[in-house]
């Protein structure tokens, strides 16, 4: 179990892959996962890649702490999520670990952070940026 303060760390601490692809792309029917090491190696972090197969629009994109604490996740063109309270998030979301209910929070996109979602290597990017993975590979074109 983390406090919401190792949490907010992890999330904020410089990420690398540890065999990082010459490129990255995101065909239809994606499910990867790649490792990535934190500063000095102390700290192991996954990044999930999912893309959906008949509705291409729909992506997953996840950093997970610990193989299994889900820090963030961004969910596009997703079903609608009900946050704990009740609260309805609607379409595209971002998810963000907080203490005592996980992953299960969502919140509305920040159009300032996700600029533009319909494009899949700007929001693979955009998420590498605010997971703090540093040196990303290169989106290798978007793959319909």
């Amino acid at each position: 179990m983390l406090t919401q303060a190792e949490a907010d760390q992890l999330i904020q601490m410089e990420k690398q892959f540890v065999r990082p692809p010459a490129s990255i792309s995101i065909p239809p029917g994606a499910d990867e996962t790649y490792e990535l090491v934190g500063q000095g190696d102390r700290e192991r972090f996954q990044l999930d890649v999912w893309r959906g197969t008949l509705r291409l629009s729909k992506l997953k994109l996840q950093n997970r702490a610990r193989s299994v604490v889900v820090l963030v996740r961004l969910d596009v063109d997703g079903a609608p999520h009900t946050n704990p309270d009740g609260e309805q998030v609607s379409g595209t979301h971002l998810h963000l670990f907080r203490e005592g209910y996980d992953d299960k929070w969502a919140y509305p996109i920040d159009s300032a952070r996700f600029t533009l979602l319909s494009d899949l290597g700007a929001t693979f990017q955009e998420f590498c940026a605010f997971c703090n993975i540093v040196a990303s590979p290169p989106f290798q074109g978007i793959i319909a």
